[in-house]
């Protein structure tokens, strides 16, 4: 159907398919935190069965996922912005839907390394075009609850997956888990394939809804290479960022779990409870900093200021969290470092749309993919630094102090190296 019977079929009404297409990527990212998590949920379970395994071989594990998943996102946001979103997104998820299944079929460390090394490749790409679609689907005023909306799917998707690892292992075994928890991708791929178009071509899209998501659209007519976007300052205040914060949001994911069983004497099934109430607290946040960005800009204020002012209020919300570790109290703890999870979810939403603020939308995913694999690296490094940490001292105190501070320090950055936010200045293409 071409655009112009589409749009005078659905003259006369209002849609809001954009909202369906968000409802998506929220499954996605909740089908993709699902399968990364399930590892760190079962990690002190696994030290019985698996040789070898302890915090250090853990640390590397997760390291091994940390640098796929830079390399993954090194690739996927320029594959993304080359095959379409529709193309992308379906291959992906294919992959990593497989990959999730692999731990269970495996017996060694080295087996879940090179798992893990998998899934990072393959899942590196829900983000990028995560965030792709909401540049196609959204106006600038609505992206930042867009991208929120969907990105609380880490937080539902990290909540849910105790109990279903709980229910698995004890009723089936431990590999049955990760093969349950696997095969949620190949439901979802039915769902993107029969939805999602563009909203230029999609039927379900009036009149109305397509000039409402086409405006105040920043437009490029072609990709946009590498070579235009690593010099401009405004693609390093997304990706140093990323490179400072992401690492906080993996240590939650990968090591609290750890945390709460060793700290409390927690086992499988009574960490569940903690352990998601944390994500439950952080979806919260993740909806309201979100939500944030447009009240401001409703109210006059100024893309920069709404963006910044709300990433300044989720970076002071993290700071209490450095009176957890010194905490005896196992509700006080939880409560603390879900305020944090939570700030940090306010903060990826809003950080997230900053790409989209600035940049055309063909190279939107690009961007998001250079700050993912920055974010990436720093995760890689921080992971390798909380195994030795653990491993050497048995304290978590400066893991947590890292994580008190280095929201603020990224403002900073992102602030000096944009200090407006408007569009970048690409070079001319050769």
């Amino acid at each position: 159907m071409s655009q112009t019977t589409s749009t005078a079929t659905s003259a006369g009404r209002v849609s809001h398919v954009r909202w369906v297409i968000c409802g998506l990527l929220f499954l996605a990212t909740v089908i993709a935190y699902v399968d990364r998590s399930v590892l760190s949920f079962l990690e002190k379970t696994l030290e019985s069965v698996i040789p070898g395994l302890n915090s250090l071989s853990y640390a590397h594990i997760m390291v091994g996922f940390m640098i796929a998943y830079g390399i993954g996102l090194a690739v996927a946001g320029g594959i993304t912005d080359k095959l379409g979103t529709r193309r992308a997104f379906a291959i992906a998820i294919l992959l990593w839907s497989f990959a999730a299944m692999l731990p269970a079929f495996v017996a060694s460390v080295h087996g879940f390394i090179v798992a893990m090394v998998l899934l990072g490749l393959a899942e590196a790409a829900n983000f990028p075009a995560c965030i792709r679609t909401v540049a196609e689907w959204f106006p600038q005023a609505e992206r930042a609850l867009a991208t929120a909306l969907f990105n609380s799917g880490a937080n539902v998707g990290t909540m849910v997956v105790p109990f279903v690892v709980v229910f698995f292992t004890l009723h089936f075994g431990w590999r049955l888990a990760f093969i349950a928890t696997g095969a949620l991708g190949f439901f979802w791929l039915i769902l993107w394939l029969g939805v999602y178009k563009k909203p230029e071509a999609h039927p379900g899209v009036s009149a109305e809804e397509l000039r409402h998501i086409q405006s105040g659209r920043v437009e490029s007519p072609a990709p946009v290479a590498w070579r235009r976007l690593l010099p401009v300052k405004e693609t390093w205040a997304f990706a140093i960022g990323k490179f400072l914060t992401d690492p906080i949001w993996w240590f939650w994911l990968f090591w609290l779990p750890r945390y709460l069983e060793g700290t409390f004497h927690l086992k499988l099934g009574p960490t569940s409870i903690p352990f998601a109430t944390v994500y439950l607290i952080s979806i919260i946040g993740s909806i309201v900093a979100g939500w944030l960005p447009a009240r401001f800009l409703r109210h006059g204020r100024s893309a920069n200021w709404s963006r910044k002012v709300a990433m300044l209020v989720c970076a002071l919300a993290v700071v209490p969290v450095i009176f957890a570790p010194y905490s005896h109290h196992l509700w006080l703890v939880v409560a603390l470092v879900g305020l944090a999870a939570a700030a940090h979810q306010g903060w990826s939403a809003n950080i997230f749309t900053l790409p989209s603020d600035v940049f055309p939308k063909t190279a939107v995913a690009s961007v998001v993919g250079i700050g993912g694999m920055a974010g990436a690296i720093g995760g890689a490094l921080f992971q390798e630094l909380a195994g030795v940490v653990v491993h050497r001292t048995h304290s978590y105190i400066p893991l947590f102090a890292i994580a008190c501070v280095i929201y603020l320090v990224a403002l900073g950055i992102i602030h000096l190296l944009t200090p407006r936010l408007a569009p970048a200045r690409l070079a001319a293409e050769n």
